[in-house]
């Protein structure tokens, strides 16, 4: 179990000892509020204007969702260390490795958020090959 201080708010990483060790998630994460509550809707891989990025290759897919998740908490006056949750959507669950990999290099040191992956079947674009929503905690002196 940690205990730490992030940009002000008093966020609890929880992993109990009864627990295997999550790679690079926590287990549970308890927010002291008051805040504000920014809930992101699950990011896919287009840019600005709406086109594809990466077809074909998850990789760049998940580098430019994880820019867009970027750019909606900084639009929210939030950052990556005030997200609490992720929740990840994957076409193929054999591709844990890369998720990760990329996921690793876009959160800040420390940074472990209570986070579910899923296998799915499809998204809403067939061209998509993974989805990410997020939540996060801002407290009232950060915006």
């Amino acid at each position: 179990m940690s205990d730490h201080l992030r940009n002000g708010t008093d966020i609890r990483q929880i992993d109990p000892p009864d627990l295997a060790a999550g790679p690079g998630y926590s287990h549970a994460v308890s927010v002291d509020v008051p805040g504000r509550l920014v809930v992101i809707s699950g990011q896919v891989p287009v840019d600005a204007d709406g086109a594809l990025v990466g077809e074909g290759d998850l990789r760049a897919q998940l580098d430019q969702i994880f820019t867009n998740l970027s750019a909606a908490l900084k639009a929210a006056d939030a950052t990556w260390h005030h997200v609490v949750r992720l929740g990840f959507f994957l076409r193929d669950i054999g591709q844990v490795a890369t998720l990760r990999e990329v996921r690793d290099r876009h959160l800040p040191a420390g940074v472990t958020p209570a986070s579910t992956l899923v296998e799915v079947s499809g998204l809403v674009n067939d061209a998509f090959l993974a989805e990410i929503e997020a939540w996060a905690v801002v407290p009232r002196n950060d915006g």
